[in-house]
């Protein structure tokens, strides 16, 4: 890699970051593309944030991917957002303007949807009610891109239904909120379902969703990817749904992030899923 004194600079930020893949899979691409540039992490202490990114303001960074637990406190900060960012509540992208203005994006549900493109491939959105499992961050950013998608209906299912309707009260009339009770029901007419909880993370179970009352072309989605075959993924291809894991989703959101920050697409010939697996030790 070529790093000189005009090198574009992007990194990634959250508490911990010490975990993150990001920086190996943007400088594979970065060394692929001979680009003069680097992406880095940074782990600003939790109530220095707002002054880390003010800091960045028209400076030598580019652009940051925000994670946890900045991804409100991102949008917040930021002086101009995309519709998808505003719509999830939450930035996982940071472009710093050369004015000295920062602009928010989300690129996590585009993500989503190109994870699902890759791994159930023919599915429309658009053609049956999605159940989505938890009402957390993860589920606010799968129903904004979803209802940008086409979804005709969108229904969160969560243990605590105050919780659910907390979010759906900030979509339109599309989406819907459900007792854990609603769940058998609900899972009968699902063409897409996914876990957007913690649920399975580190090789617990996943949530508690008999699969098989879903249709047999129903697509069965796990946000989590450590371990990258999770339970309830499992329980899903016991069951011969077709079924999407955590680590398409975290790898195509990557792409837009670093086109975005360096302005060239990833060269398609890096095999960044491969690196990934290496790293989670399953390859």
């Amino acid at each position: 890699m070529t790093i000189s004194g005009a090198a574009i600079v992007g990194g990634v930020c959250g508490q911990p970051i010490r975990h993150s893949m990001s920086p190996i899979l943007h400088n594979a691409w970065i060394q692929a593309a001979g680009l003069d540039a680097a992406y880095v992490p940074f782990a600003p202490a939790a109530d220095r944030f707002e002054t880390f990114i003010d800091g960045l303001r028209g400076g030598a960074v580019r652009g940051l991917n925000v994670t946890i637990p900045f991804k409100e406190r991102a949008l917040a900060r930021a002086d101009t957002a995309s519709d998808l960012a505003r719509m999830a509540g939450a930035a996982n992208l940071l472009i710093f303007n050369p004015d000295g203005s920062v602009h928010a994006d989300n690129t996590d549900g585009p993500g989503l949807l190109s994870a699902i493109a890759i791994q159930a491939p023919g599915f429309d959105v658009a053609a049956a009610p999605v159940v989505i499992l938890g009402a957390g961050g993860a589920a606010r950013g799968a129903v904004a891109a979803l209802l940008l998608a086409g979804a005709l209906r969108v229904t969160v299912v969560n243990r605590t239904l105050a919780r659910a309707q907390d979010l759906v009260d900030a979509f339109g009339t599309k989406v819907f909120a459900a007792a854990e009770a609603a769940l058998p029901h609900l899972l009968a007419e699902a063409g897409l379902v996914i876990n957007a909880t913690s649920l399975g993370l580190g090789g617990g179970d996943g949530p508690a969703a008999d699969l098989s009352r879903t249709p047999e072309t129903a697509v069965v989605m796990d946000m989590v990817y450590k371990p990258l075959r999770t339970e309830f993924l499992q329980r899903a291809r016991s069951t011969g749904r077709r079924a999407v894991d955590g680590l398409e989703m975290l790898l195509r959101q990557a792409e837009p992030s670093f086109e975005a920050i360096y302005g060239v697409a990833p060269p398609a010939d890096v095999d960044v899923r491969a690196i990934a697996l290496k790293l989670l030790g399953e390859d």
